[in-house]
């Protein structure tokens, strides 16, 4: 129901799904430019995701769509240790997580810095890396805007994957710059293929 929702308002194009790894721990990790881009992205993927989720967005009316996803509650303002060990044994377990290492939407659409918490886990859950690049979500649905605009066109790319041994050869420092790159990479192919 996603996928042709999203095809059909936002004339998704999605590159790379021969990427994904159908089995297996793994952690996606995607630039984030919308509320649009967790329904987007597990809407497009073939794979069952998790996702790491603000506490706050399980109150109210979106609550009971939120646990829909399978998404995990992290207490952003405490320490959020519960949410940690709850996706770290998601990933254990041979699951997908989807994370947005920026910490937040964007303000302009941009790729801001990533933050290095999902170092830990995919490293303690033997995970492969998956990048992810968006292009068209700030737009459809920037951050402040009550409602998304509908047609607006989104592109998604999967990027190069780095696999548990290739993270193993890698410090953290050389392993964020890698990332960083390869979730760049993946946004700049986003934007070409949202331009043809």
């Amino acid at each position: 129901m996603l996928w042709v929702g999203a095809k059909l308002l936002f004339r998704l194009r999605f590159r790379g799904q021969s990427e994904v790894p159908m089995r297996g721990p793994l952690v996606l990790l995607s630039n984030h430019q919308s509320h649009l881009d967790p329904p987007l992205v597990g809407g497009a993927l073939r794979r069952q995701l998790s996702y790491m989720a603000r506490d706050t967005l399980f109150r109210g009316p979106l609550g009971p769509l939120i646990r829909s996803y399978d998404a995990i509650p992290v207490d952003r303002d405490g320490t959020g240790l519960a949410g940690i060990r709850n996706t770290l044994k998601r990933i254990k377990e041979g699951g997908a997580v989807l994370l947005f290492p920026e910490g937040t939407r964007s303000d302009d659409g941009a790729l801001k810095p990533i933050k290095p918490g999902f170092i830990a886990l995919a490293r303690r859950g033997k995970a492969t890396i998956l990048p992810l690049g968006l292009d068209g979500p700030y737009r459809a649905w920037p951050k402040g805007a009550r409602l998304p605009r509908p047609f607006v066109p989104i592109a998604l790319v999967v990027g190069e994957p780095l696999s548990p041994e290739r993270i193993a050869e890698l410090d953290d420092d050389e392993l964020l710059a890698e990332v960083a790159r390869r979730m760049a990479a993946a946004r700049e192919q986003a934007v070409d293929l949202n331009r043809r």
